[in-house]
């Protein structure tokens, strides 16, 4: 079709993510005919406002980078003044605090060591600060509040929320709203000069009525969407994070912390406030969002700054609070941004493309029926000889000529379109939000429901992430755990075992509030320290009786961790842990059944490798333990060895498949989308939990990482699309997969991912999907979508409201354009046939507001349905406004027209109409029949393809409440407001033929879905 070219030309090259800046103004530069800029583009980027945003952050980025360079170069020359000159001023004394937070703010701010120095370093630091470095703050609710007092709070100041009035004002800015208003207020002066008070006033007033109706209205339906955008926006700054406080270690919202607060960082975090490193290892901070440098920032007792806003990007330490809220680096960078918005959606886009060309047609129609009555008017004069003599009748019978015309501007330019959108997807949004799906940018709710494919993480999200270890062979002997005691281990093989679960380990063993044992960390450390304490271990006693000399976190590239222990008896031993084919392939030895160290021979190296494939085969996730003794000259500095290990032994970690995860697989293939599972997990166990949950078949392809990179360009195009598995897979290797995905294939990628390392898939994806709770704080700001439980049904049900939104504006636009057709091609013909036209201004801005702010409440928030997932997804290249949509619109529209047509020119007779007030009943039989059509239709665009349009139609509550409203309405308008809306009261039965004229739209259009296209 012409339009969609023309679409596709003009309004195509915004995406639904990283659009440049260039292409968001081409597309506002070809939007000509726009009635209400401010309401239009409300929910754009602001493209100024993200300038000015990008030039202040670079000059606050330039300005702390000097700041960290001249600290790093220890010129320590920033505060100028002799720190011996520092007093605490009284009212910090007075509520029992030794430093400032003026003062404790600067020291990290300009990393200022000699401050730090002067303080007593970070311990000093601490005890000014009335806390404990081990025990955290020991505060009761008073202490909590007069530290909040001295200090401030963790929040950054936001932007009041917009009131009602606002909305209104804005509202009236619509320009076609501000000439009727003028229109209105002519008609008035020249009414009451001409008829007098009150009959002159009539037709004024009615339209000022009407314009007040439209503005409420639409202020209403736009302040309801900015407070759910509101609510969403709070949803997504929920961070939680782990804080020593009162002895123990919990869980609180990092709004929660305060100066004083120990809280325990790890890789993935984003730091929340301004801090001193107290301990910890292999720490790098990425800086680049405050000081624009790519390199990562070592942290250590040297370098102790840790600054609020950025990212641990490897390593974990515990972090002393100095610094909170506005006081911080990032809280000032923040009060010196406004972000410019959201970049629009693509469907945003293409709506607006679609206003701007019928509103280019409504503009010319406008012109042209103006032109023409008015040429009707002056040749009637002619013909009465009266061109030089005009009364004030004639003035107002010009200004009702205007006010049609401006008014049919009002009904062609369909200014709700792009707004239908906004409102679609924010009622999807606050849905979502009970759904457990947390939508962080608008665009991804609207592409989901194009995804043709989704590549899933196992562990957490098919799987229950409830983790316990089932089976395990400890010095070459296979064991049921729960069959398993202590006493079946070798003293000296347990001690090793113990060490090796209790101190290679990013969980913790900590007691709670009410004393009973907690176990920290991620599912697998928490089944792995269980399994330590099942076998009699004592955590702290075990962490206590040796010294950490290194740690390496995991990676996941390496696919392992390890640990450097300085031993009690003077030697140095390191602990390794990870996927089990990669640490046994460095170990050469291996703890036999007597406990004894022996040589890794060909026969015991068979057994674990066949002990590793029988637990994967189970679908156990398969984890080797092992250690090597080092010579005592090893440092913190020494790299972990990569080789000449003993194997401890092997565990096998059972992790369930999550109820429902089958059915949603099923489900996604019946809706055309494919699902691949991407894991770290040996291919065993992969494939296992894969063909438990349906995703592998016998037509696919599983594939370990490591095989994947050796492929070919050619090759990658063969087997790509046929991979339902990939195992081992490094981050780089999703990456590719969606990548090739997207590009090679034109497939619309949702991928989902919660370590550090997702952050390039998730950003390289179409959307990108974070895990709220297994998901660290990196992966969540890369992403789209989060998965507040982690459940892949949860990613089917994001699928179904894209694809509902999607359906529900096709819906929309259907109905819309419907009755844009119709109202121009009556107004203009029967300006051209008859110099006169059936609908008057007030009676078109009634009908523009049912099918603009009531038609989109009403169709724009269909919740979706099962039958959205028997469709074929719409993917990258399909047609927004489809043949079918075409079909229904001029089918409806032809109907429509011919009926008003033949009202027109046989309705009295028909109705039997005589008398002087035979025009005006005839007028509002054409107005009346006009409204229901479009009600009637407002109900056939329900289904689109589907002959039954009312399946589900009472549980819309919406769509139920807006038809009867506007049902209720139109009677009041007819029966009780004929003197400003120029209708007269109907009898039975003409409101019979009237509904009866709307209720016929439904058969046609059952007549029409039958047609193929």
């Amino acid at each position: 079709m012409v339009m969609e070219n023309y679409l596709n030309q003009n309004f195509h090259a915004v995406k639904s993510k990283h659009s440049s800046d260039e292409v968001l103004r081409k597309w506002r530069s070809l939007c000509h005919v726009v009635k209400n800029p401010k309401r239009r583009f409300r929910f754009t980027a602001n493209l100024s406002k993200r300038n000015e945003a990008a030039a202040m952050r670079r000059t606050n980025q330039e300005k702390l980078r000097i700041a960290v360079l001249v600290s790093k170069a220890a010129f320590q020359f920033i505060k100028g003044a002799n720190n011996g000159d520092y007093k605490v001023p009284e009212e910090v004394k007075d509520a029992g605090f030794d430093i400032c937070a003026d003062e404790a703010g600067s020291i990290v701010e300009t990393h200022d060591l000699k401050s730090l120095k002067f303080h007593g370093g970070v311990e000093g630091l601490a005890e000014k600060l009335k806390t404990s470095t081990t025990n955290g703050l020991a505060i009761d609710n008073d202490g909590l509040a007069r530290r909040q007092e001295v200090f401030g709070v963790n929040k950054f100041s936001e932007s009041p929320q917009r009131r009602f009035w606002v909305f209104v004002w804005e509202a009236l800015h619509d320009m076609t709203l501000m000439i009727l208003a003028m229109c209105a207020f002519v008609s008035l002066v020249v009414g009451i000069a001409t008829e007098g008070w009150p009959k002159g006033a009539h037709d004024g007033l009615g339209i000022v009525a009407s314009i007040l109706l439209v503005v409420f209205v639409t202020a209403t339906s736009d302040y309801r969407q900015s407070l759910q955008f509101r609510d969403l926006d709070k949803e997504k700054k929920k961070i939680s994070i782990q804080v020593t406080r009162n002895g123990y270690r919990q869980k609180l919202s990092i709004y929660e912390l305060l100066p004083g607060d120990i809280v325990h960082l790890s890789i993935g975090d984003q730091v929340p406030t301004d801090g001193l490193f107290l301990s910890g290892f292999s720490v790098s901070i990425d800086e680049s969002s405050l000081t624009g440098e790519s390199e990562p920032a070592m942290v250590s007792a040297e370098n102790p700054w840790l600054m609020s806003g950025t990212k641990v990007q490897d390593g974990s330490c515990k972090m002393l609070v100095t610094t909170v809220g506005m006081r911080t680096q990032w809280g000032k960078l923040m009060a010196t941004l406004s972000e410019g918005g959201d970049d629009e959606t693509p469907l945003q886009v293409k709506l607006n493309g679609v206003a701007t060309v019928i509103g280019k047609i409504g503009l010319f129609f406008a012109i042209v029926t103006f032109a023409v009555l008015v040429q009707k008017l002056l040749t009637r004069k002619i013909i009465e000889q009266s061109q030089w003599s005009w009364s004030g009748d004639d003035a107002l019978e010009l200004l009702e000529y205007f006010a049609i015309a401006v008014t049919i501007v009002v009904v062609a330019v369909p200014e709700g379109l792009p707004l239908a959108v906004t409102l679609s997807l924010a009622f999807a949004m606050k849905k979502m939000m009970n759904d457990k799906a947390l939508v962080r940018h608008l665009a991804a709710c609207e592409t989901m429901g194009s995804a043709t494919s989704i590549c899933s993480d196992k562990t957490g999200t098919l799987t229950t992430n409830r983790m316990t270890v089932v089976k395990s062979c400890i010095c070459l002997d296979i064991k049921d755990v729960n069959k398993q005691s202590k006493h079946d281990i070798p003293d000296k093989a347990l001690k090793i075992l113990l060490q090796s679960i209790f101190t290679n380990t990013g969980g913790e063993v900590v007691n709670n509030k009410e004393g009973k044992r907690d176990i920290l960390g991620t599912p697998t450390e928490a089944a792995i320290l269980d399994f330590g304490l099942s076998l009699g271990g004592d955590f702290q006693t075990v962490r206590q009786a040796s010294t950490v000399l290194r740690v390496e976190p995991f990676n996941s590239s390496k696919k392992q961790m390890g640990v450097v222990l300085k031993l009690p008896e003077g030697g140095v031993r390191a602990h390794c842990k990870g996927a089990s084919e990669i640490i046994l392939a460095a170990c050469n030895k291996v703890v036999n059944v007597d406990g004894e160290v022996v040589d890794l021979k060909e026969g015991s190296l068979n057994h674990l490798q066949s002990t590793i494939d029988q637990f994967a085969s189970e679908a156990l996730r398969t984890l080797c333990l092992a250690y090597i003794d080092l010579d005592k000259s090893v440092t913190a500095e020494t790299p972990i060895p990569s080789s000449g290990y003993t194997c401890i032994g092997i565990v096998g970690i059972k992790d369930p498949v999550r109820p429902g995860v089958k059915e949603s697989v099923a489900l996604c293939r019946s809706a055309g989308i494919t699902v691949r599972m991407v894991t770290g997990d040996n291919i065993n166990t992969a494939n296992a939990i894969a063909r438990e949950c349906g995703i592998l078949r016998d037509d696919g392809i599983a594939i370990e990482g490591p095989v994947f990179r050796e492929k070919s360009l050619e090759e990658l195009d063969e087997i790509i699309p046929k991979i339902q598995v990939m195992a081992r897979s490094s981050p780089l290797d999703k990456h590719t997969l969606v990548k090739h995905l997207r590009t090679t294939f034109g497939e619309v990628v949702a991928v989902t991912g919660d370590g550090t390392n997702d952050a390039p898939a998730l950003h390289e994806a179409d959307i990108g999907l974070a895990m709220g709770i297994a998901g660290t704080e990196v992966a969540k700001e890369s992403a789209d979508v989060i998965i507040l439980d982690d459940n892949f049904s949860t990613i089917v049900t994001v699928a179904k409201w894209g694809r509902s939104v999607y359906v529900n504006i096709q819906k929309f636009v259907q109905f819309q354009l419907t009755v844009n057709i119709v109202a121009l091609l009556v107004n203009f013909t029967s300006a051209c046939l008859t110099g006169s036209t059936p609908l008057t201004a007030v009676q078109l801005l009634w009908v523009n507001m049912i099918m603009d702010t009531l038609g989109a409440l009403a169709l724009a928030t269909e919740p979706p349905n099962d039958a959205l997932m028997k469709r074929t997804p719409v993917g990258r290249q399909g047609n927004f406004i489809s043949n079918v949509m075409w079909r229904n619109i001029f089918g409806q529209s032809l109907y429509q027209f011919i009926v008003i047509w033949l009202l027109q020119s046989k309705g009295k007779s028909f109705y039997g109409l005589y008398g002087h007030n035979s025009d005006l009943i005839l007028n509002t039989l054409i107005f009346n029949s006009f409204v229901f059509c479009q009600l009637f239709n407002e109900v056939n665009s329900r289904e689109m393809e589907k002959v039954n349009v009312l399946n589900g139609i009472w549980k819309n509550n919406v769509f139920v409440s807006v038809l009867s409203a506007t049902v209720v309405f139109q009677v009041i308008i007819i029966e009780f407001l004929g003197t400003f809306a120029s209708t007269s009261p109907l009898t039975m039965r003409q409101w019979y033929y009237s509904v009866l004229t709307g209720f016929l739209s439904m058969p046609i259009a059952v007549v029409l879905k039958m047609i193929p296209v």
